[in-house]
């Protein structure tokens, strides 16, 4: 250590402009590079990597071809249909039509009608345009009665109380984001079973570097279409009260919180701590010294983020808060050793060397601040065994901040203090008694009361983490007067749910098509079957497509389009032999299992049982589908309408109702499921496996044969990992610790009893988050490392001046209070100047951000206590130093 300090003296302490200069340099390269920095707020930042639910998801996304879209709910002070409420929507829906990056907007004058008159199947099959709104002899009213209680529009489209629609802007897809994707998870897939190529190594290094710039172009291209829809919106509220909605829109929102967050309540914390630090020290230069070096860590590491274009979320965006607490910490750790020494200088009668008492002061910090950031650092690198990206780099970033601020301020505190200013006497003012003075008389005086409270706080730690639940509402991110609150609570009430969940359901394997189905399709019809289920609807079905199938007074029920019209009208209806040669020239058509009679049973029960649960909203299938034909056709639809539905609808209707919800290829259908996020009572976990296992058990459906995906499983997934990747690593953690703090202090009891007041630390925050219903998730998880990191640090400090002091006089109550009242101090200024700034982020609009400060606070309060009075309390009863006066 000798060697090191006449190293750091001749390097550094002889040179303190040179260094000073050389900082200022680094700072003007880091201010340089800010304008690099990026926040993503992307959902694809926010999963879990390598979760095979991810690549599912992907598959099926684009499998369905599903894009992201806006919403705007649209809400007139007029009735809906009115023309002082579609005039003002239409002109709306053709500027959003004119927006870059708009694929098509729906809104209710686009749909077709079906009921509004009723349509018969020919009509739909004949590809002749619909209905619509836009039609001037179009019956409103009964427009307004299918809109509330169509199986397709009521609660999607338009509101049962038929106040309320939506317009749904669809965005275009991103076909070059989703290459670059396949290519990169391609690459990084073959990474995983064995090892690349140069050449691919180059590839994937080329790809990861095109994807990220490819992706924050797109975001901020999206940021700004948000931002020209909400301008659109703007100009027609004086006709309806709107909200925009969608994922695109919470992401740009969260960015724009996040970055506010960073700029206006970095600089608020920053001019708190100012004040407080003034009132403390009552000098501007130690006001000044402590806030420049804070803020050169902060600004040397956005540089570095900038550089390597590493990506801040609104997770990690958190770690420039965090760098300001442990790099104020290291600084006023360093300033209060400093003015001790010059204290003990002035008691002597004697000014002192400013230059050896520089180098004194870093000699006997050198150790504890040196441990305290790797004991910090191995906190926050439990961060990195989590598989969620934001999370992995909040550890990562961390880590280098620590590294930055502890070489920074060992440079930056020593230097000022040299140079500021130059050959003015340091004076030192008296101060008076300080309040931790109080603490070591309350460790002194009251023993059985600190241990009695310890074991309550034990108890309520024990039921706070019984209650902690990895659970919460994307709502609860934001505040009741945000529009993301608004907007979700409104869909979520009357217009079908908010957060998407997809139900795959494969044909069973020893599925067939129905007997004589694939003849009708190809017009070979050969004799019927005893149990052919077509002959329970004719006992002549085979005669009748043999020959004239349309002249029998017997035609099919499933064609009367309602009006009694005789059999000889069905011979111009649409549906003659060659409607029915479903497959072209050289092409062989096979129905589907899912338009089969088979089928649409299943798929009717899967329909109606998802429909029953109490967190699900709007639900769509092929059973919707179904269900419009039976309203058109006035019955049951046999075998030969489900495969009209199949093969014969024009290509617009069946993208609206197929193709979202069948994929021939694959022989699946598709449920997609609008879950209610406002839902207090909704727990995903359980909802998935309970959902799972009614399908399973009560329809009998093979487990194989049904997937769950979409981003509600995404998201479970993501909250699932954190208990077992964060919650059971924090042992290990501990473990690690006490690891260190034996090499450190070379005792195991003394490790222990160092360790005690971190993990009652933790606990208090886990438990007190478990008892007031906080959720442990993506946000709060951070916080567990944050406790330990800071908590550890005030233990270092303290055990470490005790083990000084305690060789002055072997008596422990005289060396509490002599810690007490030097390192004590130290610890005392750092929270409560923390404590003050991290109150300001209850003022943000971004809750996560709001739970973040409390914590924070909370947990500082709770490190400094365990620091001041139940570790002096244990070091006096325990006597791990060995007994008193030897």
């Amino acid at each position: 250590m000798s060697r090191l300090m006449k190293l750091f003296d001749r390097c550094v302490l002889q040179y303190p402009w040179l260094w000073l200069a050389l900082v200022a340099v680094l700072l003007v390269a880091s201010a340089a590079q800010l304008g690099k920095l990026k926040l993503d707020a992307s959902a694809d930042s926010l999963m879990l990597q390598g979760d095979p639910a991810l690549d599912f998801y992907r598959e099926i996304s684009s499998e369905y071809s599903s894009e992201d879209f806006l919403l705007i709910t649209w809400q007139p002070d007029s009735p809906l249909l009115s023309d002082a409420s579609l005039e003002p929507l239409s002109r709306m829906a053709d500027q959003l039509r004119t927006l870059p990056g708009v694929s098509s907007v729906t809104t209710v004058l686009d749909v077709p009608l079906l009921e509004s008159p009723p349509v018969s199947l020919s009509d739909i099959t004949s590809g002749d345009p619909l209905p619509s709104l836009r039609d001037p002899d179009i019956d409103r009213e009964l427009a307004l009665k299918e809109f509330t209680t169509s199986p397709i529009y009521s609660q999607l489209l338009v509101s049962r109380d038929g106040q309320l629609t939506a317009v749904q802007i669809n965005l275009q897809r991103d076909e070059r984001y989703f290459d670059l994707l396949g290519q990169r998870e391609a690459l990084r897939q073959a990474r995983n079973v064995r090892d690349l190529s140069a050449a691919e190594a180059a590839e994937l290094a080329r790809v990861e570097v095109d994807f990220k710039a490819h992706t924050g172009a797109m975001l901020e291209a999206q940021s700004e279409l948000v931002q020209s829809v909400r301008d659109i919106a703007d100009d027609y509220r004086d006709h309806a009260k709107l909200f925009v909605g969608g994922v695109p829109m919470i992401a740009a929102d969260m960015v724009g919180f996040v970055r506010s967050d960073l700029v206006l309540f970095g600089s608020a914390i920053l001019g708190v701590m100012l004040l407080v630090l003034a009132v403390i020290f009552r000098r501007v230069r130690w006001v000044v010294i402590p806030l420049v070096t804070c803020t050169a860590s902060v600004l040397v590491m956005l540089g570095i983020l900038g550089f390597f274009d590493w990506r801040m979320t609104v997770i990690s965006s958190n770690f420039v808060a965090v760098l300001l607490i442990i790099s104020l910490a290291i600084s006023i750790h360093l300033i209060v050793r400093y003015r001790e020494l010059h204290a003990a200088d002035l008691a002597q009668g004697t000014e002192g060397d400013i230059r050896h008492r520089v180098s004194e002061t870093i000699r006997l910090m050198a150790v504890p601040c040196t441990y305290t950031g790797i004991t910090t650092i191995v906190a926050f690198v439990s961060l990195v065994v989590s598989s969620i990206q934001p999370v992995i780099d909040f550890g990562w970033m961390m880590t280098t901040g620590i590294v930055v601020s502890l070489i920074l301020a060992f440079i930056l505190v020593p230097c000022l203090i040299l140079v500021w200013p130059k050959g003015r006497p340091h004076r030192y003012a008296a101060e008076g008694q300080p309040l931790t003075v109080y603490f070591a008389r309350a460790t002194d005086h009251f023993h059985r009361s600190i241990i009695a409270v310890t074991v309550v706080l034990c108890v309520l730690v024990l039921v706070g983490l019984s209650q902690l639940k990895v659970e919460n509402r994307f709502i609860d991110y934001f505040k009741d007067t945000t529009e993301i609150y608004r907007g979700m609570e409104l869909l979520d009430s009357r217009l079908g749910g908010t957060i998407p969940l997809d139900i795959l359901l494969s044909a069973p394997d020893e599925s067939e098509p129905l007997p004589g189905l694939e003849t009708v399709a190809t017009g070979a019809v050969p004799p019927p079957a005893e149990d052919d289920p077509f002959l329970e609807e004719s006992e002549d079905f085979a005669d009748e497509f043999a020959g004239d199938a349309f002249a029998s007074d017997n035609g099919s029920d499933a064609f009367d389009d309602g009006e009694g019209e005789g059999a000889d009208e069905w011979a111009d209806d649409g549906f003659g032999e060659e409607s029915f040669d479903f497959a072209g020239p050289g092409e062989h058509f096979k129905p589907s299992y899912w338009f089969s009679l088979d089928g649409m049973e299943r798929i009717d029960a899967v329909h109606e049982l998802v429909d029953g649960q109490p967190e699900t909203g709007k639900v769509l299938s092929l059973s919707t589908v179904f269900q419009v034909v039976r309203n058109l056709l006035g019955d049951d639809i046999g075998s030969v309408e489900l495969a009209l539905v199949q093969k014969s609808l024009p290509p617009e209707i069946a993208g609206m109702m197929v193709d979202p919800y069948f994929s021939a290829d694959n022989e699946q259908a598709r449920i997609t499921v609008r879950v209610k996020e406002t839902s207090k009572e909704l727990r995903r976990d359980a909802f998935l496996k309970r959902l799972h296992a009614d399908l399973v058990e009560t329809l009998g459906v093979e487990p194989d044969d049904v997937q769950f995906t979409g981003m509600l499983v995404l998201y479970n997934n993501v909250l699932q990992s954190l208990f077992r990747s964060q919650i059971l690593t924090l042992g290990a953690v501990f473990l690690a610790i006490l690891f260190m703090f034996v090499l450190l202090f070379r005792s195991f009891s003394l490790a222990l009893i160092t360790l005690a007041p971190n993990i009652l630390a933790a606990g208090m925050v886990l438990g007190t988050m478990g008892l007031l219903g906080i959720p442990l998730d993506i946000m709060t998880i951070t916080i567990a490392a944050i406790v330990v990191g800071i908590g550890v640090d005030d233990c270092i400090h303290y055990v470490h001046r005790f083990l000084r002091e305690f060789e002055v006089d072997r008596n422990y109550l005289a060396t509490m209070y002599r810690c007490h009242y030097s390192i004590g101090r130290a610890m005392y200024y750092t929270t409560v100047t923390v404590v003050i700034g991290f109150a300001m982020l209850t003022l943000s609009n971004f809750n996560p951000s709001i739970y973040f400060g409390l914590l924070t606070v909370l947990a500082m309060v709770a490190a400094v206590l365990g620091a001041l009075l139940l570790l002096p309390l244990l070091m006096v009863l325990w006597k791990p130093l060995g007994p008193e006066g030897q």
